[in-house]
């Protein structure tokens, strides 16, 4: 995901500013903030037939680009890790993708500020959907202002988030990076890429006044859903004091998982632009079931990316929902019905009175 004409300034200008990116190695296990991956303890409910055991890992990769702008989050218990004490509720795991784009200033802002946002809402952990959707809004606005602090951090974010709390899974997306969940080996799509291409963002920009240059939000911007950008005229604010065409406003997905749901892929969009869902889904399992090391698979779908030609920073984030690995895929065979026509049943008779 990249800014039309302004990325080559940006990637300069971040050389010189942060001189931990080390281009010799081009893994960067320090660009996100993550527990180690284990079992999340869940409260026996006897009326649920299944409780995940959540199993997390994560990579990421630079891959051609000069500068890394991607980072994630991987959090156990929410609200513990912040010194909230939730009685009597369930423990609320939470995972993130943050794929910058005009520096990394955004993406890290974003990383260390809403997770903590979410949970110091008045309604967490009562109304979660409105708490992630608030929360998405005013961690952009928060970082608005600190931009008027620190022009260095004129810089913008996709954010894709997963919630898990008991049984249900909640995904929050501004931007292009997904999030699939394979179901018995069949990957179903938790959220939709917010690219110019897509109709229905196109209507809402043009209905705000914004339109689509080749390709781009307004002739600069590949996304259509952000955090951050606001050095950006017309995007987010517009003359006649209405919000512009580029929303921090997630779309959210609320699912229900059961023991059939194997695992969640969150993917920026440089591991999309090479894998289909399916196909890295397909990939997953075949890893899963050979060695059952969430990391690891993780690793591998990266370097996965890397041969199929991705030139964008990679990162994945994977959870899986069972302490075993995916099972092998039973493929039942179609009963066929086999009859003879009247004719051959006359020569199989005449062959018979020979």
């Amino acid at each position: 995901m990249c800014v039309q004409d302004s990325e080559q300034a940006t990637e300069g200008m971040e050389d010189q500013k942060d001189s931990s990116c080390d281009l010799g190695n081009s893994s960067f296990p320090l660009e996100s903030i993550s527990e180690d991956a284990s079992v999340s303890n869940r409260r026996y409910n006897p009326f649920n037939h299944f409780i995940p055991a959540l199993r997390s890992g994560e990579w990421s990769d630079i891959g051609s680009r000069s500068n890394m702008e991607d980072t994630h989050i991987c959090i156990t218990d929410l609200a513990k890790n912040f010194g909230y004490n939730v009685l009597g509720e369930e423990v609320i795991s939470f995972y993130g993708v943050f794929d910058g784009h005009g520096g990394k200033g955004a993406a890290n802002f974003v990383r260390d500020h809403l997770p903590r946002v979410i949970v110091q809402d008045a309604d967490f952990p009562l109304e979660l959907e409105k708490v992630v959707t608030r929360s998405f809004m005013e961690t952009d606005a928060a970082f608005a202002k600190s931009c008027t602090l620190e022009s260095a951090l004129a810089s913008g974010t996709t954010a894709l988030t997963a919630m898990i709390f008991g049984r249900s899974l909640l995904v929050a997306n501004a931007g292009d990076c997904r999030a699939v969940l394979s179901r018995r080996g069949m990957a179903i799509e938790m959220s939709k890429d917010h690219k110019p291409c897509c109709d229905i963002e196109r209507m809402r920009i043009e209905s705000l006044g914004g339109f689509i240059d080749d390709g781009y939000l307004n002739g600069q911007l590949g996304v259509t859903r952000a955090l951050g950008d606001w050095h950006m005229n017309g995007l987010k604010e517009t003359t006649t004091g209405m919000g512009g065409p580029l929303s921090a406003e997630p779309e959210l997905k609320l699912l229900t998982l059961t023991k059939e749901d194997e695992f969640l892929i969150i993917g920026s969009d440089g591991m999309w632009d090479v894998f289909r869902s399916q196909n890295a889904v397909d990939f997953a399992r075949r890893k899963l079931q050979e060695h059952n090391d969430v990391k690891k698979c993780c690793k591998e779908i990266v370097e996965e990316a890397i041969k199929r030609g991705a030139m964008d920073n990679l990162t994945v984030v994977m959870v899986c929902f069972h302490p075993e690995p995916p099972p092998p895929m039973v493929v039942q065979k179609p009963r066929v019905k086999r009859s003879i026509s009247a004719e051959g049943l006359q020569n199989i008779k005449f062959l018979l009175e020979g």
